[in-house]
Protein backbone atom coordinates (compact mmCIF):
# COMPACT_ATOMS: atom_id res chain seq x y z
CA UNK A 1 0.00 0.00 0.00
CA UNK A 2 0.95 3.61 -0.52
CA UNK A 3 0.35 5.47 2.74
CA UNK A 4 0.62 9.19 3.42
CA UNK A 5 1.11 10.20 7.04
CA UNK A 6 0.42 13.84 7.84
CA UNK A 7 2.54 14.75 10.85
CA UNK A 8 6.10 14.14 12.01
CA UNK A 9 5.64 13.62 15.75
CA UNK A 10 5.94 10.51 17.87
CA UNK A 11 2.71 8.94 16.62
CA UNK A 12 3.74 9.52 13.02
CA UNK A 13 6.98 7.71 13.81
CA UNK A 14 5.16 4.81 15.44
CA UNK A 15 2.57 4.35 12.70
CA UNK A 16 5.20 4.72 9.98
CA UNK A 17 7.30 2.04 11.68
CA UNK A 18 4.39 -0.44 11.66
CA UNK A 19 3.48 0.43 8.06
CA UNK A 20 7.05 0.00 6.87
CA UNK A 21 7.37 -3.27 8.79
CA UNK A 22 4.50 -4.53 6.64
CA UNK A 23 6.35 -3.65 3.43
CA UNK A 24 4.29 -0.58 2.59
CA UNK A 25 5.44 2.66 0.99
CA UNK A 26 5.18 5.67 3.32
CA UNK A 27 5.19 9.38 2.56
CA UNK A 28 5.64 11.70 5.55
CA UNK A 29 4.28 15.24 5.26
CA UNK A 30 5.45 17.77 7.85
CA UNK A 31 5.24 21.51 8.42
CA UNK A 32 8.45 21.54 6.38
CA UNK A 33 10.08 19.01 4.07
CA UNK A 34 13.22 19.20 6.19
CA UNK A 35 11.33 18.15 9.30
CA UNK A 36 9.73 15.24 7.48
CA UNK A 37 13.06 14.20 5.97
CA UNK A 38 14.69 14.18 9.41
CA UNK A 39 12.14 11.60 10.56
CA UNK A 40 12.36 9.65 7.29
CA UNK A 41 16.13 9.35 7.75
CA UNK A 42 15.56 7.55 11.05
CA UNK A 43 13.28 4.92 9.50
CA UNK A 44 14.00 1.85 7.42
CA UNK A 45 12.12 1.00 4.25
CA UNK A 46 10.46 2.77 1.35
CA UNK A 47 9.86 6.15 2.98
CA UNK A 48 9.70 9.60 1.42
CA UNK A 49 9.32 13.13 2.76
CA UNK A 50 7.34 16.19 1.82
CA UNK A 51 5.45 19.18 3.16
CA UNK A 52 1.82 19.55 4.17
CA UNK A 53 0.06 20.89 1.10
CA UNK A 54 1.89 18.57 -1.29
CA UNK A 55 -0.38 16.32 -3.39
CA UNK A 56 -1.49 13.16 -1.59
CA UNK A 57 0.41 10.22 -3.04
CA UNK A 58 -1.55 7.22 -1.81
CA UNK A 59 -5.05 5.97 -1.18
CA UNK A 60 -4.54 5.89 2.61
CA UNK A 61 -4.08 9.14 4.54
CA UNK A 62 -3.28 9.05 8.25
CA UNK A 63 -3.97 12.23 10.24
CA UNK A 64 -1.18 11.90 12.80
CA UNK A 65 -1.80 15.34 14.28
CA UNK A 66 -3.41 16.84 17.37
CA UNK A 67 -7.16 17.37 17.16
CA UNK A 68 -6.54 21.12 17.06
CA UNK A 69 -4.73 20.74 13.71
CA UNK A 70 -7.37 18.61 11.99
CA UNK A 71 -9.42 21.54 10.70
CA UNK A 72 -6.39 23.10 9.00
CA UNK A 73 -5.45 19.79 7.34
CA UNK A 74 -9.00 19.29 6.04
CA UNK A 75 -9.08 22.82 4.64
CA UNK A 76 -5.73 22.35 2.89
CA UNK A 77 -6.88 19.12 1.26
CA UNK A 78 -10.46 20.07 0.50
CA UNK A 79 -11.57 18.05 -2.52
CA UNK A 80 -8.52 15.74 -2.44
CA UNK A 81 -9.74 13.28 0.18
CA UNK A 82 -12.74 11.90 -1.72
CA UNK A 83 -12.38 8.15 -2.20
CA UNK A 84 -9.39 7.91 0.11
CA UNK A 85 -9.17 5.99 3.37
CA UNK A 86 -8.71 8.72 5.99
CA UNK A 87 -7.47 7.42 9.34
CA UNK A 88 -8.26 9.56 12.39
CA UNK A 89 -5.95 8.77 15.32
CA UNK A 90 -6.86 11.71 17.53
CA UNK A 91 -8.01 11.84 21.13
CA UNK A 92 -9.65 15.25 21.64
CA UNK A 93 -7.90 16.84 24.60
CA UNK A 94 -6.77 20.30 25.61
CA UNK A 95 -3.09 20.44 24.68
CA UNK A 96 -2.17 22.35 27.86
CA UNK A 97 -4.28 20.62 30.52
CA UNK A 98 -4.96 17.30 28.77
CA UNK A 99 -8.58 17.64 29.85
CA UNK A 100 -11.00 15.89 27.46
CA UNK A 101 -12.89 18.03 24.97
CA UNK A 102 -16.56 17.61 24.10
CA UNK A 103 -17.13 17.02 20.38
CA UNK A 104 -20.54 18.11 19.11
CA UNK A 105 -20.54 15.52 16.32
CA UNK A 106 -19.99 12.77 18.90
CA UNK A 107 -16.38 12.02 18.01
CA UNK A 108 -13.58 13.53 15.97
CA UNK A 109 -13.99 10.76 13.40
CA UNK A 110 -17.67 11.64 12.92
CA UNK A 111 -16.75 15.30 12.66
CA UNK A 112 -14.27 14.46 9.88
CA UNK A 113 -16.81 12.24 8.11
CA UNK A 114 -19.29 15.11 8.07
CA UNK A 115 -16.66 17.47 6.65
CA UNK A 116 -15.44 15.00 4.01
CA UNK A 117 -18.44 12.80 3.14
CA UNK A 118 -16.64 11.34 0.12
CA UNK A 119 -13.81 9.90 2.24
CA UNK A 120 -13.70 6.48 3.88
CA UNK A 121 -13.12 7.63 7.47
CA UNK A 122 -11.66 5.11 9.91
CA UNK A 123 -10.96 5.55 13.62
CA UNK A 124 -7.82 3.67 14.68
CA UNK A 125 -4.46 3.95 16.50
CA UNK A 126 -5.87 6.32 19.14
CA UNK A 127 -5.73 3.66 21.87
CA UNK A 128 -2.06 2.83 21.19
CA UNK A 129 0.99 4.79 22.26
CA UNK A 130 3.83 5.89 20.00
CA UNK A 131 6.62 4.02 21.78
CA UNK A 132 4.72 0.75 21.78
CA UNK A 133 4.01 1.13 18.06
CA UNK A 134 7.73 1.51 17.41
CA UNK A 135 8.46 -1.63 19.42
CA UNK A 136 5.48 -3.48 17.97
CA UNK A 137 4.69 -5.22 21.26
CA UNK A 138 4.33 -4.83 25.01
CA UNK A 139 5.56 -7.53 27.39
CA UNK A 140 5.94 -9.93 24.50
CA UNK A 141 2.32 -9.46 23.38
CA UNK A 142 1.28 -8.12 19.99
CA UNK A 143 -0.63 -4.84 20.03
CA UNK A 144 -4.40 -4.82 19.60
CA UNK A 145 -5.75 -2.20 17.21
CA UNK A 146 -9.39 -1.18 17.63
CA UNK A 147 -10.85 -0.16 14.26
CA UNK A 148 -14.21 1.60 13.76
CA UNK A 149 -15.74 2.75 10.49
CA UNK A 150 -18.95 2.86 8.48
CA UNK A 151 -16.98 1.88 5.39
CA UNK A 152 -16.12 -1.82 5.21
CA UNK A 153 -13.45 -1.32 2.57
CA UNK A 154 -11.75 1.35 4.66
CA UNK A 155 -11.96 -0.85 7.74
CA UNK A 156 -10.47 -3.79 5.85
CA UNK A 157 -7.60 -1.67 4.49
CA UNK A 158 -6.62 -0.43 7.95
CA UNK A 159 -7.02 -3.92 9.42
CA UNK A 160 -4.71 -5.32 6.75
CA UNK A 161 -2.19 -2.55 7.42
CA UNK A 162 -2.24 -3.47 11.11
CA UNK A 163 -1.93 -7.21 10.53
CA UNK A 164 0.93 -6.83 8.07
CA UNK A 165 2.72 -4.66 10.61
CA UNK A 166 2.47 -7.31 13.32
CA UNK A 167 -0.62 -6.05 15.14
CA UNK A 168 -3.98 -7.69 15.83
CA UNK A 169 -6.84 -5.64 14.33
CA UNK A 170 -10.19 -5.84 16.13
CA UNK A 171 -13.39 -4.68 14.45
CA UNK A 172 -14.90 -2.15 16.87
CA UNK A 173 -18.05 -1.54 14.85
CA UNK A 174 -19.44 1.53 13.07
CA UNK A 175 -18.17 5.08 13.30
CA UNK A 176 -20.93 5.86 15.81
CA UNK A 177 -18.83 3.93 18.33
CA UNK A 178 -15.71 6.03 17.70
CA UNK A 179 -16.48 8.14 20.77
CA UNK A 180 -16.04 5.00 22.88
CA UNK A 181 -12.61 4.47 21.32
CA UNK A 182 -11.75 8.07 22.16
CA UNK A 183 -12.88 7.45 25.74
CA UNK A 184 -10.62 4.39 25.93
CA UNK A 185 -7.76 6.42 24.48
CA UNK A 186 -8.25 9.16 27.05
CA UNK A 187 -8.52 6.66 29.91
CA UNK A 188 -5.30 5.01 28.76
CA UNK A 189 -3.55 8.39 28.98
CA UNK A 190 -5.15 9.26 32.31
CA UNK A 191 -3.93 6.12 34.11
CA UNK A 192 -0.29 6.55 33.13
CA UNK A 193 0.76 8.29 36.39
CA UNK A 194 -0.79 5.45 38.38
CA UNK A 195 0.79 2.74 36.24
CA UNK A 196 4.14 4.48 36.08
CA UNK A 197 4.77 3.03 32.62
CA UNK A 198 5.56 6.36 30.93
CA UNK A 199 3.19 5.62 28.04
CA UNK A 200 4.63 2.16 27.59
CA UNK A 201 1.46 0.20 28.32
CA UNK A 202 -1.17 -1.29 26.02
CA UNK A 203 -4.80 -2.35 26.23
CA UNK A 204 -5.17 -6.04 25.43
CA UNK A 205 -8.39 -7.96 24.75
CA UNK A 206 -8.16 -11.50 26.11
CA UNK A 207 -10.64 -14.19 25.17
Amino acid sequence: MDITIIGTGNMARGIATRALAGGNRVTLLGTSTEKAQALADELSGDVRAGQVGDPLAGDVVVLAVWYQAVDDVLRRYEGELDGKVVVDITNPVDTETYAPLSIEAGSVAQEIAARVPGAKVVKAFNTTFAGTLVEGQVAGEELDLLVASDDEEGKNVVSRLAAEGGMRPIDAGPLALAHHLEAVGYLHMAIQPTLGTNYGSAFKVLA
